[in-house]
């Protein structure tokens, strides 16, 4: 038995014990003028209420049996109109417990139900947007060992024997919309009984449903619910939700139906200490771009933040923007690391000097590493290792996307890095909360990229912690998403005028339907409109965008390497490109856009590829216009004309060794944008003069993309612009941003409603960037067509300026 005297501190625990002082720590010597601000968030205290009386005696004792003899006041709320038939959304905290708040109705009625004689009185039907979720679900659900309940998983990854047993027995079952979509509407004859029982759906993480992925799926509810009632179903719909502005109504809008919010968190959270962390300025020659100073990438800078809380045994979890992001974190953490004989070190040498981190030369996922990549595309058996190392302790570092982000229930995380602004204050709050769910004080520390809106909101804290969280947006009368829908049902179940009800459909289905019958895709007849074709249309029709996907495939094994969206095939895949999956770089041999496939080679050529493309917009109908003076300012209906026409090799210190040609078709993109315009007289009264007006607007327009997120629940992804100093169609200089999907997605339009706000924060982005010329922490884009030329920063800012002041004026009618 050790002496008092041989009793050491842990000098792990001690890191985690004091965040601010391990903050401290990390912003010592030439970082302390990093950490530009610092937020210690209060504890909060519990309430608590009682077990509802109507809960089934088996799983009381289950949840007893885990020391739960009470819930939280918002768990009981949510499970009390729930079991009531009242629809309803939980939208409290990160690690709150929202699961158990729709846990206790589901299982509750779906164990009494077991009783009947089909053994199936009542069922319910969880939907998680990914897969690792839903495994998580069925890990949860299975741990409370209830007698007679029959819960299992129904995905892609699922073999055939089971999906049957699951179709004729199982009462709980987890899938995800995508399943729904595809397989249980198209198929529901053979899922009859489960739906004639059907009690409750349950719609996990509803927060990650807006814009286009959102819009999808509120008409794929309204399927399900016509489906139900035609075996007299109506389930009650249970959503569970991050902070989010106005959960009822993005619920309702979600499900066609009133939905009743629960807001007031009752569970206990301890205190968190957040850093806002803005990298250094290093000085680079870039005779493309005309760039002689950039900052730090986020992701290299987390890459040593998280090596240096590993190091000092704080298990963190990291979260990157991409996939290629999560990646490249992993891998420089275990370099640095291993190169000063940290943690890492071992590991390192085992998987030799490329630093593996995923996959060890073994093949096998995560085995020896300390720090290891998680995100989306991994196989199951990947990323069920992954995960369980990560709860034993044996990772003590991880480099993630959202796919950890959206619900996987890991416990024990000590702190959380964020590399680069994660696109919305309801998903920074969710990133955060996964440190501190044992009950312990933790560290979260937001390192900004070199981008717009990253730099506003490090200067400007009050953006982020004084800002209510965004709305979601959600459109499912866009008919480039409606009409797809209006077929598969069609195919379901014969479409009438029922169908048409505001809370289905709704009235503006009835021309689309018009249009598919004159088309000949659907038929009509007394009964109503019928699919007219053999093949189900379901399976041509993307949950996850507008379009069809490009499957990328290696060459020498016929393997699938990934998918990409076919409106960006042109500019990730066209031949030439370096394609980067799961930390291997492949390079792209040919894309064949008719048969939908990008074929690729393994290697690494030692240089990354960007497009570049033109474009050109056409204004199309006015719908919302606010004139100030000289100023015009619009939104509308927009068609963009886009063609990828070149790529450019890039080592990897920026230099530009190469341009060449590709030859690729126009693409067409029918959709919605803000655009405002202002006579060249007036530039030239601001100080632009007539051959800087091009790089003015082109200033301004990257900068205004950039800051949009800001306003809008958008990422600059999602997001397209053009500006021309002179348009055939308003004959004189505009800018456009638009959305980057067709019949839009809601974006533009939150932009220009709050247009004065959106504008006045970019002015002050770009004004305040100390850069001189310009730099991608202001008006350079890192997806821009052009190569970034030409750009004037100093003009952008003499724009945007005079706009935002004639914008003061007025607001939009």
């Amino acid at each position: 038995m050790p002496t008092p005297q041989e009793t050491r501190p842990d000098p792990a625990e001690a890191a985690r014990a004091d965040p601010a002082a391990l903050l401290s720590r990390l912003a010592s010597g030439d970082r302390q003028a990093r950490l530009r601000h610092t937020r210690r968030i209060p504890e909060r205290a519990a309430r608590t209420a009682d077990l509802p009386s109507w809960v089934t005696p088996s799983l009381a004792g289950a949840l007893l049996g885990e020391g739960i003899a009470t819930l939280w006041s918002h768990q009981v709320e949510t499970a009390e109109a729930a079991h009531g038939g009242e629809h309803v959304v939980v939208a409290t905290g990160t690690a709150s417990g929202k699961s158990l708040g729709y846990l206790v109705p589901v299982l509750s009625d779906v164990l009494d139900g077991a009783s009947a004689p089909t053994g199936r009185g009542a069922t319910a039907l969880y939907l998680a947007p990914t897969k690792a979720l839903a495994h998580d679900q069925l890990d949860r659900v299975t741990r409370l060992a209830l007698p007679g309940l029959r819960v299992a998983t129904y995905d892609g990854d699922t073999p055939p024997e089971e999906r049957r047993w699951i179709r004729e027995h199982g009462a709980y079952v987890l899938t995800n919309p995508d399943l729904v979509h595809h397989s249980l509407l198209p198929g529901h004859e053979r899922w009859a009984p489960f739906l004639r029982a059907l009690r409750y759906v349950v719609i996990d993480e509803c927060h990650v449903y807006r814009g286009v992925f959102g819009s999808h799926l509120a008409l794929v509810l309204r399927r399900l619910r016509r489906v139900a009632a035609r075996y007299r179903s109506y389930p009650t719909f249970v959503l569970a939700s991050a902070t989010v502005a106005d959960p009822g109504g993005h619920a309702a809008r979600l499900i066609g139906m009133p939905v009743r919010p629960v807001t007031l968190d009752g569970s206990p959270r301890a205190a968190v200490t957040i850093g806002l962390w803005e990298p250094s300025i290093r000085p680079v020659t870039d005779a493309e771009s005309g760039v002689t100073a950039r900052r730090r990438s986020a992701v290299a800078e987390a890459a040593d933040l998280l090596a240096d809380l590993v190091d000092e045994g704080v298990q963190t979890v990291a979260f990157a923007r991409s996939r290629v992001g999560a990646e490249v974190l992993a891998q420089a953490a275990t370099r640095r690391s291993a190169d000063r004989g940290g943690a890492a070190a071992d590991h390192y040498e085992a998987g030799g000097s490329r630093g593996e981190t995923t996959a060890d030369r073994d093949g096998t996922v995560g085995s020896g590493a300390v720090i290891a990549a998680y995100r989306g595309g991994y196989l199951p058996e990947e990323r069920r290792i992954l995960e369980g190392q990560l709860r034993s302790g044996h990772l003590r570092g991880l480099a993630a996307t959202t796919a950890l982000e959206l619900g996987i229930d890991v416990s024990g995380l000590d702190a959380v890095l964020l590399a680069g602004w994660p696109g919305t204050v309801s998903s920074f709050w969710q990133q955060v909360g996964r440190a501190g769910r044992a009950g312990r004080e933790s560290l979260a520390v937001l390192v900004a990229a070199d981008d717009p809106l990253d730099g506003f909101l490090v200067r400007n804290p009050e953006a982020i912690f004084d800002r209510p969280v965004e709305v979601a947006v959600v459109d499912p009368d866009n008919p480039h998403v409606l009409a797809p829908h209006l077929v598969c049902a069609a195919a379901e179940l014969p479409v009438t005028d029922a169908d048409l009800a505001p809370d289905l459909f709704g009235p503006g289905a009835g021309p689309l339907l018009d249009r598919l019958v004159a088309d000949g895709v659907v038929r009509r007849r007394p009964t109503g409109v019928y699919w007219a074709r053999d093949e189900p249309p379901a399976a041509s029709v993307s949950l996850r965008g507008i379009g069809q996907t490009v499957r990328v495939v290696e060459r020498s094994t016929g393997r699938v390497v990934g998918l990409v969206d076919e409106s960006r095939a042109d500019a990730a895949v066209h031949p030439g490109a370096v394609h980067v999956h799961q930390g291997r770089s492949f390079v792209v041999t040919a894309l064949d856009l008719d048969e939908g496939s990008a074929l690729v080679v393994a290697g690494d050529p030692g240089w990354s590829t960007q497009a570049r493309s033109v474009s050109e917009f056409n204004l199309g109908k006015v719908r919302e216009q606010v004139s100030s003076g000289p100023l015009t300012a619009a939104f509308g209906e927009v068609t963009v004309h886009h063609q990828v026409m070149s790529f450019l090799r890039r080592l990897p210190d920026g230099e530009v060794i190469g341009e060449h040609p590709l030859d690729l078709p126009v693409r067409t993109l029918s959709t919605t944008g803000v655009w405002w315009t202002l006579p060249e007289e007036t530039l030239l009264d601001v100080g632009v003069d007539a051959s800087g007006i091009p790089g003015a607007l082109h200033a301004a327009e990257h900068a205004a993309i950039g800051m949009l997120p800001l306003v809008a629940s958008a990422d600059r992804w999602d997001i397209g612009g053009v500006s021309t100093a002179r348009h055939p169609d308003t004959g004189l200089p505009t800018v456009l941003v638009y959305d980057g999907y067709p019949g839009g997605a809601g974006f533009a339009q939150r932009g220009y409603a709050a247009l004065h706000d959106w504008l006045a924060a970019t002015r002050d982005v770009v004004a305040g960037c100390a850069c001189r010329d310009g730099c991608p922490s202001c008006v350079q884009s890192p997806k821009c067509g052009n190569g970034n030329h030409p750009l004037d920063k100093a003009g952008a800012v003499r724009v945007l300026a005079h706009v935002v002041s004639l914008l003061e004026r007025c607001g939009p009618e």
